[in-house]
């Protein structure tokens, strides 16, 4: 009976509207280096890796070897990379003067149909040729000088892509190095027109595409492509456990972002396919069998990023992620006017709730455990009720800080959900040095291996077949605007803001957020006193939280004492924030 029903809501959607990708677009681009490596061959670098092809024009008839790569090795493009790194060669005979778009033959996996349970790959508009991501191309048997002008690269992106949407700069030149690599990650993967995986297969996964999503908001104006996705991944949904409540995150995202309605209404009915609830048990949790304790409870991935999690009939993450999505549920069904069934979901949440707190959480460690009949408490079974806001408030500081303790005990996908529960329980600076740490664990080590889009996993020996341009793991493009800069939206279409910014042991920082209505600009510094000016669109009212510290003990706005409550570490000001102002907390 419940697949009848799916099976119709599925054919309701489609009647809705067609699934298609957002609009995307060919960009020439010129090298930034041309080195000559050998007589006649040439090294050509396109400064970032990008999905796309060359054309080439000669003045001579020549034949050609084109190597195109994500990598090099010992200053050549390297022919045998790690994992899914891409390398491929073609041949091609120019005629004089003849103009020509060259590129390797199609690779099968990323442009199949697919076989179930794997859905079929996105495809490229036929005219484009064959596309693949490459920084840089070897040419072999050139004839006299290769010059700039004859060879541009054609690289896809989003056609609406604004890259003056956002802005990121601060004190710590190491993060902003970080920024912008994920800020590009973003964009280079918009080549689809949907967000998918990577270029291995091409394909969106639930995960993949809200992380993607929540960036894609803090780093341009578009929302259409998160819309597409949506609509491809309800029409080809992907197997692990968790990943189907993203989906309730990614419509919930929507709203927030948009102010809108018509998404939530939509996609409501079959949203509620998407939390699990078909799952729960008659003690208020979501049960596992065995089925989905081999394979489909995920927790983490690869499997060697689960921190030695320990798999039962009860999983604490699985559940974490049915509380959140109830709860978001509940949400939209407000949004939509039909507060009897929020009101169900309500009931639902409190009482999983409760056993969610008997069941897994360990009153003599102040941590939660990875299921029944276990007591071992893995990094993940707490990182996800740290960010999801589960953990009780009197054990948030001190789970925070085992959490830090631990150190990047998960993958990229998963350190999302870490450093979110890390900045909203107060430790905001650790959360940054997790980010720049020294070792193979950060994103300071995708910088400096030279990395221009983020990779799928930490390093090539925690994923043997990772690709190197995976925009799951481009987290900080969110997080440090959302946190250092303290931008986010606290009603649907960011009718209003909050603006919270975290010093997290920097001098200054700086930056602009897109939204709706036009983009908000924060500039702070904290010297001798803590300074900040916001500017804010026409239509969207702010409220200000500014550090306190502890010597503090007043808050100006252009020159006058404004009323404002000390709570914790934060001043919450009274008025709403409109237009530009500028702030002092004197100390």
């Amino acid at each position: 009976m419940m697949k009848k029903v799916i099976d119709t809501l599925f054919f309701l959607i489609l009647l809705l509207g067609s699934v298609h990708a957002a609009p995307t677009h060919l960009v020439d681009e010129k090298p930034v280096l041309i080195s000559e490596v050998e007589d006649s061959v040439y090294l050509i670098d396109f400064g970032r890796v990008a999905f796309g092809n060359v054309r080439v024009v000669s003045p001579a008839a020549v034949n050609l070897t084109i190597h195109f790569g994500e990598d090099l090795k010992n200053g050549r493009v390297n022919r045998k990379p790690l994992g899914t790194v891409r390398y491929k060669a073609a041949e091609v005979h120019l005629k004089a003067n003849e103009v020509r778009v060259v590129a390797p033959s199609k690779d099968g996996r990323n442009t199949s149909r697919g076989k179930p349970p794997t859905p079929p790959a996105v495809l490229t508009p036929k005219e484009w040729g064959v596309v693949l991501p490459f920084r840089w191309v070897e040419i072999e048997g050139w004839e006299g000088e290769l010059k700039p002008a004859q060879i541009v690269r054609q690289s896809a992106f989003s056609a609406t892509w604004d890259n003056d949407a956002a802005a990121f700069d601060c004190s710590d030149e190491m993060l902003n190095r970080v920024w912008e690599l994920c800020r590009y990650s973003i964009k280079a993967t918009t080549f689809a027109g949907v967000y998918v995986d990577g270029d291995r297969e091409r394909i969106p996964y639930e995960a993949d595409a809200y992380l993607n999503q929540l960036s894609h908001y803090y780093t341009d104006n578009d929302i259409q492509m998160a819309r597409d996705t949506l609509a491809h991944l309800f029409k080809n949904p992907t197997w692990p456990t968790e990943w189907a409540p993203h989906m309730v995150f990614m419509v919930h995202a929507d709203w927030m972002q948009t102010g809108e309605t018509e998404w939530v209404r939509r996609y409501y009915e079959i949203l509620k396919s998407k939390t699990l609830a078909e799952r729960r048990a008659g003690d208020g949790l979501i049960a596992s069998a065995s089925q989905d304790i081999k394979r489909t409870d995920i927790v983490d991935w690869p499997i060697g990023e689960r921190d030695a999690y320990v798999f039962t009939s009860r999983n604490t993450v699985v559940n974490a992620f049915y509380l959140q999505s109830i709860r978001r549920m509940e949400e939209l069904a407000r949004a939509l006017g039909k507060d009897d069934e929020a009101e169900v979901f309500k009931a639902e949440f409190d009482e999983s709730y409760a056993a969610f707190q008997q069941t897994f959480f360990d009153t003599e460690t102040g941590l939660f455990m990875d299921g029944v009949g276990t007591k071992h408490s893995s990094q993940h079974a707490n990182l996800f009720s740290l960010a999801f806001g589960l953990a009780p408030d009197e054990v948030r500081e001190s789970m925070a800080a085992w959490l830090v303790g631990r150190g990047m005990r998960c993958s990229v996908y998963a350190a999302q959900y870490l450093l979110e529960g890390l900045f909203e329980s107060g430790a905001s600076e650790e959360a940054l040095s997790l980010m720049v740490a020294e070792g193979d664990r950060s994103w300071r080590h995708m910088v400096e291996r030279g990395a221009t889009i983020t990779w799928e996993a930490w390093d090539h020996k925690y994923k043997p077949n990772q690709d190197w341009n995976h925009a799951w793991g481009a987290a900080p493009a969110n997080l440090l605007p959302r946190y250092v800069l303290g931008v986010q939206a606290l009603s649907p279409g960011w009718v209003t803001a909050h603006v919270r910014p975290s010093v997290s042991g920097l001098k200054f920082a700086k930056g602009k957020v897109p939204t709706p209505h036009g983009p908000i600009v924060v500039d702070w510094a904290n010297s001798d006193n803590f300074k900040m000016e916001l500017t804010l669109p026409k239509g969207v009212l702010a409220k200000v939280e500014l550090p306190a510290f502890e010597e503090s003990d007043r808050v100006y706005c252009d020159g006058r004492l404004v009323q404002a409550k000390r709570i914790g570490s934060r001043w919450v000001i009274d008025e709403l924030a409109e237009g530009t102002m500028r702030f002092v907390v004197t100390k």
